[in-house]
């Protein structure tokens, strides 16, 4: 009866997931070689499980760590054994992945298309009744003939998709790239987050994600987004009371230091990611376009093959009725029928443009990886194309258009403005402030703040946190203060992080001595904090009442700080009476002004030139900060972002506006300041639903979400950047720059441009192939191009010319021209006049030279039908090298600049010519060609050259 009550007690307190009380507990005989006191099992089901009492009855937090032998101040010894030790028997922080798919897998994805299985069936009826009717090996010609050609096709389209493959999995792994604050050995320092072990103590801020499962060691106000793992939108309080974190969630609002408890695939999000499998990235907008311009296209070859083989097969028919041999059939007439089917199938295949897809996809593919060595790291691939398609940047100003590299270059302290920057002028501030206004304002600079002063490994001096707390910082410290006495000396009660909607934060401190007083501190944007202020510190140090003179003074600093493109904040106390508990809200009113500090944050080189460059491609640039609006106005201006005829506004003023006035003011907007994430959000909106603008966002922050959501293309800060910033946005800047985005514009409209030449040339191959074969079935009852020859020419325009066309670089003239915008057509009437106007001139030669051919070149002769169709053929394909080569430039005369920079191009045109030369001279039984004289050589190639300056002269036909 006694253990029935146990097993019901162990139920009813939570630990059914282990089956004993916590008492029962027994440390692995394993566990307890390795030096530890409690194993991964255990450590997972209190933290997973939530289970207060199994933490409590292992000692809480602290017991926790004494028995995974760390130290919740200094983190885990450095000693390599023991690390080796720990990785051993706790795992490591990493997530098991899908195996990569051998070059065999995609072999055979390409063999199961289904106009090759068609021909692989023609093929093999070719064999057998070739065999049987003339024997080995020239019965086997054709047959193997196709056989060759469908196994090229099939194994460079495979290669072609496996090298792919690599370069996904490769910037996939990229994407995975992220660094956390860790403490070890009594040392903060970055670290890798697959480099997390049990024990270490990790330091988490607001956009952090949660690198694994641990528990909360100390910090404030902390809420975390759980909605990655339960679904629930609301956020959870994490603290002392409840300080579980679990892997993959998300740190909403303040700041605190984690335990690691469990890494890698025994923490919730582990078990989480091994039930899903890994997808790929959903198929781009145009992808999707060009899927449905494939289908079409298909369609009508289908129609046009139906009719082709309809007309040989009439030819064959009426011939044979003539001849009264049409009850009698031999196997060379049954050859003949084969053949006309493996023609018919042959134009499905050569009409079918599946190089679309394809040419989208290698041009993305190269696009990316080329992007991330210009620092760009792309997260989804229609954010290529789409960037492309950019008609507005909204962007952030610091770390973006600004070096992100704060100093405090003024101040205005105790009523008195001095310039800062080196140390004799911080001894001449020093001297003239009175020591009890030194002593606030250091208190105030080393309590309420999010950063940290540390020492590093080689004992140097490090100051941790954003670029303005890191400024503010080192505006104390040159100022003779200590940042561990001077947080030492006061007990901090509460803090609250900077909140992008408040535009300030605080902190509460305790101070010594009996009585317990509380001292509220603030800081934040000037103008904010200034209005709570009651009081002042004059020049001698006393508190006196903030007149309207007073008010008038430091408004007018704040003014010509910002005038001069200063970032201000302002500083300022609050003596709290009646005592303070930590779940009490920090005063908002009632403080005394301790001064403001103007915070210099130089404008990025090559910024201005950079948004120059915007404007001339037709981008429109905007600026959203938080900043003051002068300080706004003045970075504006000197990144050439304000112009005479915008506007500057403030989100609280934007806020207010009707719709009606939001219509005509929006297009006009070049600055927003004092901006909320709910205005940029709505800015996005309206730019995007009621002016059809394609709207590119940066943002590096928690708030930044929901524009970078609701943009077109999200682009997150890598550098300063939180998870959550990034994990919305579409591509991650790796250098915070403003220049990178334009080049991410450049690639984003080389994409879109290369993958027009490609369907130029493409569409330009299809309706030739197409139309000759069709018009030469009805006119003359054969088709001058065999099934293998179009094989070759599908080759030749599908995956090589995919290759070749779709990995052209970007050059300057992209960014010279307005862009595509959302409802842009993809083929243009200048692709149109191309198309039509080159196809024109292809079939009037091939039809000349069948019509003309023998006479021309003088054939005569059983062997002269083959040697004109082998010219024929010889002269269609170096049609398509010299168009290939006139569709780099779609409106541009001279094709020929930037050629030799592109090797893949050359490659590509290389091989077809070499290997149009091996089918000729030495395939002709397989591809039923001839040896060619020098003169059908020079002509095959005078008549595909020809196409070159026709192609320039249409290019000045205007449309």
């Amino acid at each position: 009866m006694d253990y029935l009550v146990v097993i019901f007690a162990t139920h009813i307190d939570g630990y059914c997931s282990t089956g004993v009380s916590p008492s029962d507990y027994t440390v692995p005989s394993e566990v307890k070689a390795a030096g530890f006191d409690i194993c991964a099992d255990e450590l997972g089901s209190i933290v997973e499980g939530h289970d207060v009492k199994k933490l409590r009855f292992h000692g809480g937090v602290s017991g926790i760590a004494r028995k995974l032998c760390t130290s919740t101040n200094d983190g885990l010894p450095k000693d390599a054994d023991a690390l080796r030790r720990r990785q051993e028997l706790f795992g490591i922080n990493k997530f098991a992945e899908s195996e990569s798919r051998s070059f065999w897998v995609f072999v055979w994805e390409a063999l199961h298309d289904m106009t090759l299985m068609i021909l692989a069936v023609c093929a093999f009826v070719s064999l057998i009744v070739g065999i049987a009717t003339e024997g080995w090996p020239k019965g086997a010609h054709d047959g193997l003939g196709i056989v060759a050609s469908i196994m090229l096709v099939v194994f460079v389209t495979a290669t072609s998709d496996y090298r792919q493959s690599l370069q996904f999995k490769d910037l996939d792994k990229e994407k995975k790239k992220i660094s956390i604050q860790v403490t070890r050995n009594g040392f903060r320092q970055k670290m890798s987050i697959y480099d997390l072990l049990p024990g270490d103590i990790v330091h988490l801020a607001i956009g952090d994600q949660v690198p694994a499962d641990g528990l909360f060691v100390s910090g404030f106000s902390v809420l975390i987004d759980e909605s990655s793992l339960t679904g629930e939108s609301e956020p959870v309080m994490v603290g002392s009371e409840t300080p579980f974190l679990l892997s993959g969630t998300k740190v909403q609002d303040g700041s605190c230091k984690m335990l690691i408890t469990t890494v890698g695939m025994r923490t919730q999000w582990g078990k989480l990611m091994a039930t899903l499998s890994e997808g790929g990235d959903d198929e781009t907008p145009l992808q999707v376009k060009l899927n449905g311009v494939a289908t079409i296209i298909g369609k009508i070859g289908l129609f046009f093959a139906v009719i082709t083989f309809a007309v040989l097969v009439q030819g064959l028919l009426v011939r044979k009725w003539k001849d009264g041999s049409h009850v009698d059939w031999n196997a060379e007439e049954a050859m003949e029928m084969l053949e006309y089917f493996a023609i018919a199938v042959t134009i499905v295949v050569v009409a079918v443009p599946e190089g679309l897809p394809l040419a989208v996809t290698l041009s993305l593919a190269f696009a990316m990886k080329k992007m991330m060595n210009d620092k760009a790291l792309v997260r989804h691939l229609a954010a290529c194309e789409t960037m492309g398609s950019a008609t507005t940047i909204c962007s952030d100003k610091t770390g973006t258009l600004t070096t992100n590299h704060m100093t405090v270059v003024k101040s205005c302290i105790c009523m008195s403005v001095h310039e800062v920057g080196n140390p004799s002028k911080f001894a001449n501030l020093k001297s003239e402030l009175h020591d009890s206004a030194l002593k606030l304002l250091l208190q105030s600079i080393f309590n309420n703040t999010g950063g940290e002063v540390v020492m590093s490994k080689e004992g140097k001096r490090e100051i941790l946190g954003t670029p303005t707390e890191a400024a503010i910082l080192e505006f104390g410290l040159s100022l003779g203060g200590e940042f561990q006495a001077e947080r030492e000396a006061v007990k901090l009660v509460k803090l609250e992080p900077f909140n992008s909607t408040k535009k300030r934060m605080g902190a509460i401190v305790e101070l010594p001595g009996e009585g317990g007083r509380m001292r509220a501190h603030s800081k934040g944007a000037s103008e904010i904090v200034l209005a709570s202020c009651e009081k002042v510190i004059n020049a001698k140090g006393e508190i006196v009442a903030l007149d309207d003179s007073s008010v008038k003074f430091l408004q007018a600093t704040i003014d010509q700080f910002a005038g001069e493109a200063l970032r201000t904040l302002c500083l300022a106390y609050k003596e709290v009476q009646g005592g303070f508990s930590p779940n009490d809200a920090i005063p908002e009113s009632g403080y005394t002004c301790i001064g403001i500090v103007g915070i210099k944050d130089p404008v990025r080189p090559g910024v201005k030139e950079s948004v120059a460059v915007c404007h001339a491609a037709g981008i429109a640039v905007r600026m959203v900060t938080g900043d003051n609006i002068n300080t706004a106005k003045a970075i504006a201006r000197e990144c050439g972002i304000l112009t005479s005829d915008g506007i500057a506004i403030e989100g609280p003023v934007f806020r207010e506006k009707s719709q009606a006035e939001l219509l005509e003011l929006i297009p006009k907007i070049q600055v927003m300041a004092r901006s909320s994430p709910l205005d940029k959000h709505t800015l996005v909106k309206h730019l995007r639903t009621t002016f059809d603008d394609v709207v590119a966002v940066t943002g590096d922050g928690t708030n930044d979400a929901p524009a970078l959501h609701e943009a077109d293309i999200g682009l997150a800060m890598g550098i300063a950047g939180t998870e959550v910033a990034k994990e919305s946005a579409d591509v991650i800047i790796l250098d915070d720059n403003f220049s990178t985005i334009v080049t991410v514009a450049k690639w984003g409209r080389s994409v879109y441009i290369n993958i027009q030449k490609f369907v130029q040339f493409q569409l330009t191959v299809n309706v030739v192939a197409l139309v000759v074969n069709f018009s030469s079935a009805c006119m003359t009852g054969s088709a001058p191009l065999t099934a293998v020859q179009l094989l070759w020419v599908n080759m030749i325009m599908d995956t090589l010319g995919a290759l070749a066309l779709a990995t052209e670089p970007p050059n300057n003239e992209l960014m010279k021209r307005a862009p595509v915008g959302r409802k842009g057509h993809f083929i243009t009437n200048v692709m149109w006049r191309n198309i039509l106007g080159q196809s024109f001139y292809q079939f009037l030669i091939i039809w000349k030279l069948q019509a003309s051919g023998k006479l021309m070149f003088e054939l005569e002769g059983p062997n002269s039908d083959l040697v004109l169709n082998t010219i024929i053929f010889n002269s269609f394909v170096f049609c398509q090298v010299f168009n290939e080569i006139s569709s780099r430039e779609m409106e541009s005369i001279n094709v020929f600049r930037g050629i030799m920079n592109n090797y893949v191009f050359v490659m590509v045109l290389g091989a077809t010519v070499a290997f149009q030369i091996i089918i000729i001279e030495l395939l002709g039984t397989f591809a039923n060609t001839t040896h060619l004289t020098s003169h059908q050589w020079g002509a095959s190639v005078l008549i595909g050259f020809i196409g070159m300056p026709i192609a320039a002269i249409l290019k000045m036909v205007p449309v």
